[in-house]
């Protein structure tokens, strides 16, 4: 059994009953030597002697993608190997083998290997109905974030969260490293910006593991009607926020490589501009571009790819900048540069800014393109800032589980 090897430690469970422990004086005595690869952490889902006993003749439904790996063994085949009685999967965005298209709808289908029913969360469907949720007793989050507020497995968490409190259903959130932990930046998400690309009042890069933040939603009371759920989190062992962690499977299509995970925070913005991050080529997130951004000699050309299927300005060629080759890493805050600068360098103001505005749900506020208008120094962009970040790390140091 692949629990068998591992050592039994303190399992974290919060529910509507409990008040949640204050792990700020735990967060004050800071880890300097953190493990700098991924053999020393152990996952949540690893730990399978602390939650195999809470799920041994129990209805088990899984939220699960392709990063839900124990080793080399999905969870869901390690799942019903352990003669669990697993009914269902739910799947986030990219479906359950994390190979759609970004914002593709997906249908629900069933798994040809295990049988098992695959619904989808993407789309129409958001939320757990409850009728999806009959007969369940408990309801597993095990899926790979990468530390973005606008990346929508946040937001799939909270409404699994949601629909289990509805209907008195017991969470349990497998822990993993955040490959964007050791740091927090950005402007704080504004209730006026609310979508499924930002749910929250958090910063773009917030500096939690998934349940650290599952445990945030449940304790600050973000649920709908302030409702909370039997929520249990195993968490990780031999990590610290800081802690280097690769991951072993790309966590979407267009996120293929550790540099262009580091780089997301601050490129995803440009997807609510004109400008090109790269989908459809092989370095996704990794570089920028436009056909009329002609002062830059470095190009690529987009084409449909796996994940990508109809890219931006497909096969036309853009000139751009390398982000990743000018980058020094690791990133320890958001780039606003290449954002003011590009605003700058392209001609038509008036459509640099996609007009459906997604910019701003991307950045929290309506207060970034305002500034980004108005010729602010990046500077003076943080500047900003400083008060609502100042605010939300006390709220984020209640709910830490590791140190930084």
């Amino acid at each position: 059994m692949l629990g068998s090897i591992l050592p039994i430690c303190l399992l974290i469970t919060i529910s509507c009953t409990l008040k949640l422990e204050n792990h700020e004086e735990k967060s004050k005595n800071r880890k300097i030597n953190a493990p700098k690869n991924n053999s020393l952490t152990i996952l949540g889902n690893q730990r399978t002697k602390e939650y195999i006993p809470l799920l041994t003749n129990k209805n088990v439904a899984i939220v699960a993608n392709q990063t839900s790996l124990i080793n080399n063994t999905h969870i869901v085949d390690s799942l019903l190997s352990l003669k669990i009685q697993l009914k269902k999967v739910f799947a986030p965005e990219h479906g359950f083998r994390g190979t759609s298209d970004n914002g593709a709808h997906i249908s629900n289908s069933i798994d040809p290997k295990t049988k098992l029913p695959i619904i989808s969360l993407y789309g129409k469907n958001k939320k757990p109905r409850n009728e999806q949720l009959d007969g369940i007793d408990v309801l597993i989050f095990d899926i790979q974030d990468v530390g973005a507020r606008f990346y929508t497995y946040l937001s799939t968490l909270h409404y699994v969260m949601e629909a289990a409190a509805e209907n008195n259903i017991h969470v349990i959130v497998l822990d993993r490293p955040n490959p964007n932990a050791h740091y927090i930046d950005g402007p704080v998400m504004q209730e006026n910006c609310k979508s499924f690309v930002g749910l929250h009042p958090v910063p773009i890069v917030y500096g939690m593991t998934i349940g650290e933040y599952a445990l945030m939603i449940n304790g600050e009371k973000w649920l709908k009607n302030k409702i909370t759920c039997n929520l249990t989190v195993i968490d990780c062992k031999n990590y610290w926020h800081s802690s280097e962690y690769i991951l072993p499977v790309a966590p979407s299509p267009n996120l293929q490589s550790k540099e262009a995970i580091a780089l997301y925070p601050s490129l995803c913005l440009f997807e609510g501009t004109t400008i090109s991050v790269g989908r459809g080529t092989k370095r996704p997130f990794e570089i920028i571009g436009h056909p009329l951004y002609i002062e830059n000699d470095f190009s690529f050309t987009p084409e449909p790819t796996k994940g990508s299927s109809n890219p931006p300005f497909k096969n036309k060629k853009c000139y751009g900048i390398d982000i990743k080759s000018s980058t020094k890493f690791p990133i320890y805050e958001i780039n606003l540069k290449h954002l003011i600068n590009s605003y700058k360098a392209l001609t038509n103001k008036t459509s640099y800014f996609n007009k459906n505005l997604f910019f701003d749900k991307l950045s929290g506020n309506k207060k970034l393109r305002e500034q980004i208008i108005n010729g602010k120094s990046e500077e003076e962009i943080k500047k900003s800032w400083e008060e609502d970040l100042n605010n939300f790390k006390k709220i984020r140091s209640k709910y830490l589980l590791y140190d930084e």
